[in-house]
């Protein structure tokens, strides 16, 4: 009876070793429950995974040891990953003999013709990469993988071939869910980007340049967070890397040493085509943000506050009268916004959002586009050398709001433009409303700071160095007395918004 206990007791420990050892390297986590007795399930849990912990507590003690280490990542992640295909139908025009620049003989005398072309319709193959989220099918993509796509099939590691379905798309941050139905899925555990260092190991995945090249990993660190106006998006917090990447690894994972999802592929920045050693990848709290927004409302809802904003630069700096360049200042109050319930104002500086220090203006759209609509919002501001906190009720960002940063785009030859009454005549060529009591640049120099920082005609002055300006008098008043040297601050307006131009003359 003892070596029968003994016999019991080992295959027990065995088979705990087992189980351990199998969900060392998976995706999974187990999750314990009391109300039926104290049983358990094994489950996905897309914010803790014991792969993770074991693969970053793997000892390196020799070159084999690190060898293997990118090999276990390799392995966790890979089954994760899918290749995606797309089958888009266009129409061509088919030319012919008879065609005269491009119409047909018939088009160019306006009547029937035997010869007139006809419409073939072509598809287009596409192909692109995306990382398996959920062990029910749920799938994370770019938008441009499968943006206007006719039919969507998804092939996963173990080769077998899926029809998927878009649940949801995003421009604005150019990620897609997608849906198939299956058994057996691997779905990726999600790490905290935020928490993702720079220098960090990361691996990506995906399918670059064609299918033949599925599922290829490679390895590099990550070169940069935080990055913006890289022309992709319209909200971008891209994390660069250089973990090399190609056409083809779009919608493909980051992961970093834990197997985990740090990012989705996106885009490269290339003067050849191919791949120099710069990529960006959406983070994976921003994807995640995303994913379950899609889920839950079929779109992304936003927090809105109803201002456009733009960086202060050391111009921007003099004329607000700051010690140092910081935070962003707002342009436009959006009448009956948020902004303007809560008594934001043109020209206050945001120096902190909800106790966070805000360092650019995309990092801010960011910060606000995240948060829940209803939600409140302590905002830092620097008015006028007074510094006051301000709590505003976010909204739900319309869907044909503006989301893209405020900018800067920005006849005296010292200033290098000209100024004009908004006449009816002027109002009128330049497509404005006239109003006698306010003034409108009506020619710039090509050559001039001005031109340079964004002036441009048409745009209205509002103010010249803060002070409200209604006439050409008025403006002459300021601006005339002005040196060659000294600095010009002008809020002018373009169209619903307004910015503020700073140059030294």
């Amino acid at each position: 009876m003892k070596k029968k206990r003994t016999m019991l007791k080992s295959a027990a420990l065995i088979s705990v070793g087992v189980v351990a050892g199998a969900l060392a390297f998976s995706n999974l986590d187990v999750s314990f429950h009391s109300n039926d007795g104290g049983g358990f399930t094994v489950g996905n849990h897309p914010r803790a995974s014991i792969a993770a912990e074991t693969l970053r507590s793997h000892p390196i003690r020799t070159l084999a040891d690190f060898n293997d280490a990118f090999v276990r990542i390799a392995e966790s992640a890979t089954p994760s990953v899918v290749t995606i295909y797309t089958e888009t139908e266009v129409a061509r025009r088919v030319m012919t003999p008879f065609d005269f620049f491009g119409k047909s003989f018939g088009e160019m005398f306006n009547f029937p013709s035997p010869e007139a072309p006809g419409v073939r319709k072509e598809v287009i193959h596409g192909l692109g990469s995306g990382v398996i989220v959920s062990q029910d099918g749920y799938i994370l993509t770019n938008n441009h993988v499968i943006d206007k796509a006719g039919s969507i099939s998804v092939m996963t590691s173990d080769n077998r071939k899926f029809t998927a379905k878009i649940v949801g798309a995003d421009p604005r941050t150019d990620l897609a869910v997608l849906k198939i139905s299956g058994s057996g899925l691997r779905p990726i555990a999600f790490g905290d980007s935020d928490k993702l260092r720079v220098g960090e190991w990361v691996l990506a995945i995906g399918s670059p340049l064609g299918k033949n090249l599925a599922r290829t990993v490679t390895q590099g660190i990550v070169s940069a967070k935080g990055r913006v106006n890289v022309g992709v998006a319209d909200y971008e917090n891209f994390i660069q890397t250089d973990a090399p990447i190609n056409p083809g690894n779009s919608g493909g994972p980051l992961v970093n040493i834990g197997g985990e999802l740090v990012g989705i592929n996106t885009a490269i920045a290339s003067r050849t085509g191919g791949f120099d050693g710069i990529g960006f990848a959406v983070p994976s709290n921003m994807a995640y943000r995303v994913y379950t927004s899609l889920l839950k409302n079929g779109k992304v809802v936003r927090g809105y506050l109803g201002v456009t904003i733009q960086d202060v630069d050391e111009n921007i700096a003099k004329g607000l009268h700051l010690k140092t360049p910081e935070g962003v200042v707002i342009g436009t109050v959006m009448q009956g916004g948020p902004a303007a319930k809560a008594g934001l104002k043109s020209g206050d500086v945001i120096l902190e959002f909800n106790g966070r220090k805000v360092s650019n203006s995309a990092e801010l759209r960011n910060q606000i586009a995240a948060q829940a609509p209803g939600s409140r919002a302590d905002i830092k501001v620097n008015r006028d050398g007074a510094i006051r906190t301000i709590n505003a009720l976010l909204e739900s960002l319309p869907d044909n709001a503006v989301a893209s940063v405020q900018s800067a785009e920005s006849a005296n030859e010292l200033l290098g433009f000209a100024v004009a009454p908004l006449t009816a005549d002027l109002a009128d060529r330049l497509n404005l409303k006239a109003d006698s009591h306010r003034i409108v640049v009506s020619a710039v120099s090509r050559s001039s700071k001005a031109f340079s920082v964004g002036l441009r005609p048409g745009d209205v002055i509002i103010s010249v160095d803060k002070k409200p300006v209604e006439s050409v008098a008025a403006f002459n008043a300021i601006a005339g007395k002005k040196k060659k040297g000294e600095l010009l601050f002008l809020l002018v307006e373009r169209g619903p918004s307004r910015m503020y131009l700073a140059f030294n003359l």
